[in-house]
């Protein structure tokens, strides 16, 4: 298992990856995941997709606003007095903002998406590097976007947002290498799951083809042929914050299908 007897920060729980993440985490062995996000329904979601895997893995539900540091830094410190570690954070919230044009950009929205993506997630890592410090070591994972490579139509203001969190996570992996704790990237692209399913349909609708028709076409520009799934996509991620990948920080790993390549 991936994830044996590890204590796992999860943020951004939601329908999508964020939910994907908490379960993938408790099926691969985690003991406790601490699941953040705005809402408790979210959270209420995550604990019964867990039990219903019938595995032992417990589950610590915080609502937590990642933009206010005294929140991330409340998160942290729950875990620890909850379950004695962190062995490592997914930062996977974000906010993203307006589909728009550079052009017609709201920039006021864009320093909103800065501020969740990038000065959030920034403040729920260091919330939890004092304990991964203490305790000898640990992992951090950013969840990105293949949008930082290919540029998609209105989403400049998200995609710059990643690009920063990009490399802010190159800038942790090198100061907290020497206290043996790694920060990597997952790079995400199209996911087959529930925001996904919206798109396509809403996609169909304006064009006036059948969903079908959408999602071929859509797979067609990846080199699986397929959209890969949300779930393939968390297992992914949380390759990163096991032990396997001990000897990998400062890194990128790419989950899109093959559709966008270094």
């Amino acid at each position: 298992m991936l994830l044996k007897d590890k204590v796992v920060i999860i943020s951004g729980i939601g329908p999508g990856l964020g939910v994907k993440l908490a379960v993938e985490a408790a099926r691969e062995g985690a003991r406790a995941v601490a699941a953040l996000a705005r809402t408790a329904d979210k959270l209420e979601d995550a604990e019964r997709r867990i039990r219903e895997l019938g595995v032992n893995c417990k589950v610590l539900k915080m609502p937590t606003d990642i933009t206010d540091a005294a929140q991330c830094k409340r998160a942290a410190e729950q875990t620890v007095k909850a379950f004695g570690r962190i062995d490592a954070l997914v930062n996977s919230a974000f906010f993203h903002g307006n589909f728009e044009p550079v052009e017609q950009s709201d920039l006021e929205v864009w320093k909103q998406v800065y501020e969740t993506n990038v000065i959030g997630s920034m403040q729920m890592t260091l919330a939890v590097v004092p304990q991964l410090k203490a305790q000898g070591g640990g992992a951090v994972v950013m969840i990105n976007t293949m949008a930082t490579m290919k540029p998609y139509p209105g989403e400049p203001g998200y995609a710059a947002s990643k690009g920063g969190l990009l490399v802010a996570a190159k800038y942790l992996a090198t100061e907290l290498g020497p206290f043996n704790i790694r920060v990597n990237s997952a790079r995400m692209g199209w996911m087959w799951g529930v925001p996904v399913q919206g798109a396509i349909a809403m996609m169909a609708q304006a064009q006036g083809k059948t969903e079908q028709e959408v999602r071929d076409e859509v797979a067609s520009t990846k080199a699986l042929r397929r959209i890969v799934t949300d779930d393939e996509c968390a297992r992914a991620a949380l390759f990163l914050a096991s032990d396997y990948a001990s000897a990998i920080t400062g890194a990128v790993l790419d989950a899109n299908g093959g559709e966008a390549m270094p």
